[in-house]
């Protein structure tokens, strides 16, 4: 416990409550979905520079995807599986706690950005396929990537800074295994609730931002499939979407339930979870989705490990 008066200057996080065993069982079981993680995105982000077959703007708002997937869960995870080695709590300075939690807030802003462009994107081409290439150009797919980059950036900036306005002098143990915003606001000894209200207003307007028109546009992109008259015409179709809507569906709902609420400082069992969704499962699913999901990434991964058996052969 700190003085009634004094704010901390570092921070233990908690963790996961359990036996030594459960930890290097978690340990051995979160570096194994961190490893795929990196190496799914790394081939994703290799196959589409590589192969021209694959140089379209939806791939290119993918390549950003993937970099922004390898951020997120690399911001968390690696802190996580040290905390998951050491015997006590874990010590994370305040800088490092404003660090992470900045960076941790500022990716995931930016890649829900992204999922609303790539959602237009995706109306264009099912909607509009003939002006696909007028629309989408190089021009506009790097204004909207500068866009999604600086704004997810900046707009962290006063939430990031309103948190570590804070005194926190009840305690110094966030119940989490990074530093956890909700867990902080139950650390403060200030008055928490007009800002834990601003920054639900602002979660609203990122998420329901880019939802709105992720919303619109597969509403029109249904309604233009089911129009198809042929079984093939509609499968096709539905394949260069099948991979954004169902990272769609996992990584709203995820959010929704995790920081789209007035209040911040729920139950840390609850938070620890939806946490570890958003963090280290939606990750690990993506590289999945979006190769099982699309068939064009599928035929390109199966003619390159042919190439590189051909290579071994000789």
């Amino acid at each position: 416990m700190l003085g009634n008066y004094s704010s901390a200057t570092e921070f233990y996080l908690l963790g996961f409550p359990g036996s030594e065993d459960l930890h290097h069982n978690l340990f051995a079981t979160f570096c194994f979905f961190y490893l795929v993680t990196l190496m799914g995105n790394m081939v994703i982000i290799t196959v589409v520079c590589v192969d021209r077959r694959l140089q379209s703007p939806m791939y290119f708002f993918l390549v950003h995807l993937s970099v922004l997937e390898i951020l997120v869960t690399t911001i968390v995870v690696p802190v996580m599986l040290w905390g998951l080695l050491l015997p006590g709590m874990q010590t994370i300075s305040l800088t490092g706690c404003v660090v992470q939690l900045f960076l941790y807030f500022a990716v995931g802003t930016t890649e829900f950005t992204f999922l609303g462009a790539m959602a237009v994107d995706r109306y264009v081409a099912v909607c509009d396929p003939l002006r696909y290439n007028i629309i989408m150009t190089s021009r506009i797919c790097n204004s909207v990537v500068i866009v999604s980059w600086v704004f997810g950036f900046l707009f962290q900036i006063w939430p990031v800074y309103a948190t570590f306005q804070l005194t926190y002098c009840k305690s110094n143990v966030v119940n989490n295994f990074f530093c956890d915003r909700g867990q902080l606001f139950k650390l403060s000894c200030n008055d928490t609730i007009f800002t834990e209200f601003i920054l639900f207003l602002m979660a609203i307007f990122v998420l329901f931002g880019s939802l709105i028109p992720t919303i619109v546009s597969y509403t029109y992109i249904i309604s233009t499939i089911l129009k198809i008259p042929s079984a093939s015409g509609r499968r096709k179709a539905f394949s260069t979407c099948a991979s954004h809507f169902t990272c769609v569906v996992i990584g709203y709902g995820s959010c929704l339930f995790l920081y789209v609420k007035p209040k911040q400082t729920q139950v840390a069992e609850y938070n620890r979870v939806v946490s570890l969704m958003v963090s280290v499962v939606t990750p690990f699913l993506n590289p999945f989705i979006f190769t099982l999901c699309n068939d064009k990434v599928i035929q390109v991964l199966r003619d390159g490990m042919k190439h590189c058996c051909q290579l071994f052969r000789h």
